[in-house]
């Protein structure tokens, strides 16, 4: 039944999920932004540990971005369309690390170990 289910409504939801994709794509490059810069490192630790392996080159356009997207924001005004053509806002660059500082930590926890980095929020 799951699967007779799940071919009856997987086509709805891939159009869905396409339309979802399409509309979060136009509102990120509005303001420049990438899907990653939407993680928060105050409230998600493995978020935080993972900008910290990050090379320090990204984590400065990360927050380039961050800035740009505040100062328009406040403003209240987008990006101009040339710029926002040339906007990548599904290109990881913390996927990878967060997968493995999530990794790691599973691991720990399942050996009964501490994890090497300060697990409270501030």
């Amino acid at each position: 039944m799951s699967k007779l289910l799940s071919k009856a409504f997987d086509p709805v939801y891939n159009w869905v999920a396409r339309r979802y994709q399409a509309v979060l794509a136009r509102e990120l490059k509005k303001y420049g932004l990438r899907y990653d810069d939407l993680y928060d490192d105050l409230y998600d630790l493995d978020v935080k540990e993972a900008l910290r392996r990050l090379p320090e080159d990204e984590v400065d356009l990360r927050n380039q971005r961050l800035k740009r997207a505040l100062d328009c924001s406040l403003k209240h005004v987008y990006l101009p369309k040339e710029l926002q053509d040339k906007q990548t806002p599904f290109k990881p660059y913390l996927q990878d690390m967060l997968k493995l500082v999530k990794q790691e930590r599973k691991e720990r926890e399942a050996l009964g170990s501490e994890v090497p980095y300060q697990r409270t929020i501030p």
